[in-house]
């Protein structure tokens, strides 16, 4: 079989739909497909480019194309990879002989137009949406585009003749599969399934001790019940809970740390420099590490934390449940019900699933997972069952082997 994922950010740059769009890529080679993914040389933090070739490690040919630099640095820089992109990847998908399948993801937005309208040349080939988040919607959510104007109205127009000629549609969880079916399909289509993010498990042994990150060893973690954060701190996401928390514990006990960058750095930052002297948990911020960092940085926590603005719910997902589980950390979340990861905490009672303003129940969970071994190690278990029967790649892979086989 001849197949193509697309997806702007790949191997080796830090974005996770680079990583899930690699996980697919190596899987279905390793299954005999002649696999090839057209990605872009920018990078989802930075300008750093990465040129063509094959995948060092895996039987996948990697299309780079050239898109501006600068990343997602400001607005501007982010429209302009995102256009460059769209037109790249059209270029060489079209140059490509015969595809059977191809697997688009959403970044950039609309980047499964691409192979629509490369259809018009195949009409045999099978076109799969890997829906990462949902546009316009998530945009007008956010007040970044009106939802009664032109621009949206036009993008709701193109969603609406995209949806029902797809083959197959994923989503990531109940509420975006609803959304999407809701707003954008008709009479049945597209078919849809949830299929939810992954880690490898090959990342995450069961029986494996990890060595804690070395940042554990300063002054304002040392010592202390560390619950991390560990990724983008976006548009999608809220702290003011969080920080609101961390005024009510152990100056001397308990620690938040964050690991990553977004949009929402900044207030973080302001955020700690009140509490850095000793008026509550500090917040530590540390820049975004290489994915191999990350078992360490979860080894040396007590729990993660993941946060989602109640807006958010149905247009993104939280990729960050998934490695915590991996771990065996305990998860404590902050959002709207019904996301990915309140279903997994209510399904396999691995945290706590709290909402927006709740900082009481944040403080009394911080401090029960700090003081109680047992509770501790119940919810660590029932974690790292989770990933093993839900949230791993041997779960994962063979439902999309389904869908590809059959689509």
């Amino acid at each position: 079989m001849r197949l193509t994922i697309i997806n702007q950010f790949f191997p080796p740059d830090l974005a996770p739909t680079a990583h899930l769009a690699a996980s697919l890529a190596h899987h279905r080679a390793e299954l005999g497909d002649e696999v090839t993914v057209i990605t872009g040389r920018s990078s989802y933090v930075t300008s750093g480019g990465t040129a063509n070739g094959t995948d060092a490690d895996h039987p996948v040919r990697v299309i780079r194309v050239a898109t501006p630099g600068g990343g997602k640095s400001s607005v501007v820089t982010r429209l302009a990879g995102y256009l460059g992109f769209h037109v790249g990847a059209l270029v060489r998908l079209i140059g490509l002989p015969r595809q059977d399948v191809i697997v688009s993801l959403t970044t950039p937005p609309y980047i499964v137009a691409g192979p629509m309208l490369a259809r018009v040349f195949s009409r045999r080939t099978r076109v799969i949406l890997w829906s990462m988040d949902v546009y316009p919607d998530a945009a007008e959510r956010f007040d970044q585009v009106d939802p009664a104007g032109a621009v949206s109205h036009l993008l709701r127009r193109v969603n609406r003749w995209i949806y029902p000629r797809l083959d197959h549609l994923v989503a990531l969880d109940e509420p975006m599969a609803e959304l999407l079916v809701d707003q954008y399909g008709s009479r049945g289509k597209p078919l849809t399934s949830v299929i939810p993010n992954w880690e490898p498990s090959s990342m995450f042994p069961a029986d494996a001790t990890v060595e804690p990150w070395a940042g554990y060893r300063e002054a304002d973690l040392a010592g202390r019940s560390v619950v991390a954060y560990i990724g983008n701190t976006g548009t999608g996401h809220r702290f003011d809970t969080v920080v609101a928390a961390a005024a009510h514990l152990d100056a001397e006990r308990d620690a938040f740390l964050f690991v990553g960058g977004g949009v929402r750095w900044a207030e973080l930052e302001a955020a700690a420099i009140p509490l850095s002297t000793g008026h509550g948990a500090p917040l530590v911020l540390h820049g975004y590490l290489d994915k191999s960092e990350i078992p360490g940085v979860l080894a040396g926590a007590r729990a993660t934390l993941i946060t989602l603005d109640d807006d958010a719910l149905g247009v993104m997902s939280p990729s960050k449940l998934h490695a915590s589980l991996g771990m065996g950390r305990p998860v404590i979340y902050v959002g709207p019900p019904r996301s990915n990861v309140d279903a997994a905490i209510e399904r396999f009672d691995c945290g706590f699933s709290l909402r927006h303003g709740d900082v009481d129940g944040l403080v009394d969970a911080v401090r029960r997972l700090r003081d109680d071994d047992s509770l501790h190690a119940r919810l660590s278990a029932n974690a790292r069952r989770a990933f093993d029967e839900a949230h791993s790649d041997t779960v994962a892979l063979p439902r999309f082997d389904g869908l590809i086989d059959r689509s």
